[in-house]
């Protein structure tokens, strides 16, 4: 599926429900036991492979890239929105935040350990994926890891309203574990684990370790 202008979709879009969002998903984990579970193993092979910079890529406000941080991995975190990255930079000063672009990723070849892109290559347009994915080959060093969560299924739906009720124009691409796992192995990964959670009737995440 193409999708012109996703890019300025999803940036206008995240920054102009960004503080609702923060407020609506900064306790969410405390509830979700799989999604810590998952984010432990993320976080002992990145430590197994000895360690190093992690990036989250699509950081939103920070939540995430600040639980592996207490978890004990070097982490920061980047992300299209600016307006993201400041609230992320307000409720986590003690981390780094960059606004940046999944698509073209300013980090030099084989500097990260680990890299996590949470739920955010979920508005890239099938036909953009293989080069996401390719940036994230190239930044990962050898043996580094990658976990990609995602919504599962198939299909893509237009999303104009969240977090809050503010105004939205982004598409959501559902993916099944199995295509993901196959265009991270075309990008030159070896994938270790596709998981399926159904955290409620209707509902399921998708997640795939890799590493480079």
């Amino acid at each position: 599926m193409r999708v012109p202008g996703w890019l300025d979709d999803t940036r206008m879009s995240y920054d102009t429900v960004a503080a609702g969002y923060a407020d609506m998903l900064r306790d969410a984990l405390a509830g979700e036991p799989f999604q810590r579970g998952i984010l432990a193993l993320f976080a002992e092979l990145v430590r197994a492979q000895g360690g190093g910079p992690v990036a989250d890529v699509g950081c939103g406000p920070g939540r995430i890239t600040d639980h592996l941080h207490r978890a004990g991995l070097d982490t920061f975190g980047v992300d299209l929105s600016p307006a993201m990255i400041e609230v992320a930079r307000r409720d986590h000063p003690g981390l780094r935040f960059e606004v940046g672009s999944m698509t073209d990723l300013d980090l030099p070849d084989g500097s990260l350990a680990g890299l996590l892109a949470w739920f955010s290559t979920i508005h890239v347009p099938d036909d953009e994926l293989p080069a996401v994915l390719a940036g994230f080959f190239r930044v990962l060093r050898p043996g580094g890891a990658l976990l990609l969560g995602f919504h599962a299924g198939t299909g893509s739906t237009l999303k104009t309203e969240g977090y809050g009720g503010r105004p939205m124009h982004v598409h959501v691409h559902r993916r099944t574990p199995a295509e993901v796992a196959g265009r991270l192995g075309a990008a030159g990964f070896t994938v270790e684990a596709e998981m399926v959670h159904r955290p409620a009737p209707g509902v399921e995440g998708g997640f795939v370790f890799a590493h480079r």
